[in-house]
């Protein structure tokens, strides 16, 4: 792995599965004056960046930024490094990579601390849409270590209060349905995402969730997806995983190739 990564570099794995572990080790001062984020980004100090990292398979790659990309993050590094973990230092830091337009997160998200502790929730059992893309942006923009339950309708309260969970998708609970916006429309704005391919995805998404198929073209897709990995697949946990994927197609597909045609046959050269 070089020993620099740039911005434009990471800003191309955005919402998808390749998304390395990204730490902020901005000096808590520039953290907090900022009050923002690289979203999908876990918060360490520079001198312990290696002692709480969250677990790594063989082939995640680690970057670290501070706030210029200078002596904060090279401090984070090289302990990492001596630790032997492959990383590599964000090119010009935090404030480069919101000039180059990378997507950010709020700080402070109800029940969400990504400088240690994951974040636990909980919604009810066989999800079909809302509950597998709210994961999928919690996951991505959020919180990359964040754990999931999905338990019966009736105890989504009691699960949450026993287990210190947060509680989304269901009636009364802050990150839920309102009005005709559905909870991932909820928690876009609680997040303080902005970006135009999320903004895509939310119709997408809000189509199929609440039965408005005209919203966007590919609502009435997603919809026959969701109905279709819900009905084949009897565990909740691993129709997340698979649902993963299907999220990251969709976010790429808004993001870079929703102008893109597809014709057949193919031009002959």
């Amino acid at each position: 792995m070089p020993r620099r990564f740039s911005c434009s570099d990471l800003i191309a794995l955005t919402g998808t599965g390749a998304w390395p572990v990204v730490i902020d080790v901005r000096r808590e001062q520039a953290y907090r004056e900022s009050g923002r984020r690289i979203a999908g980004s876990i918060k360490r100090d520079a001198g312990d960046a290696a002692a709480r990292l969250p677990a790594l398979g063989a082939s995640r790659r680690v970057v670290v930024y501070c706030a210029h990309g200078h002596n904060v993050s090279e401090i984070a590094a090289a302990a990492l490094a001596v630790a032997g973990v492959e990383v590599a230092v964000l090119e010009g830091g935090f404030d480069a990579y919101v000039r180059a337009g990378g997507v950010t997160v709020a700080n402070d998200v109800d029940g969400v601390d990504v400088s240690g502790r994951v974040s636990v929730w909980v919604t009810r059992e066989r999800p079909k849409i809302d509950r597998i893309a709210c994961p999928w942006l919690i996951r991505r923009f959020v919180d990359p270590q964040a754990v999931f339950h999905f338990v019966a309708a009736e105890w989504v309260g009691d699960v949450a209060g026993e287990i210190g969970a947060i509680p989304y998708d269901v009636a009364d609970v802050p990150y839920s349905h309102r009005g005709e916006r559905c909870t991932f429309d909820t928690m876009i704005a609680a997040f303080g995402l902005a970006d135009a391919a999320l903004d895509h995805l939310a119709r997408i998404v809000r189509g199929a969730d609440t039965a408005m198929l005209d919203l966007e073209p590919e609502a009435a897709g997603l919809l026959a997806l969701s109905l279709g990995l819900s009905a084949t697949e009897p565990d909740d946990l691993v129709q997340l995983e698979k649902g993963m994927i299907i999220y990251d197609a969709l976010y790429g597909w808004c993001r870079h190739a929703a102008g893109e045609t597809h014709n057949w046959p193919a031009r002959m050269a």
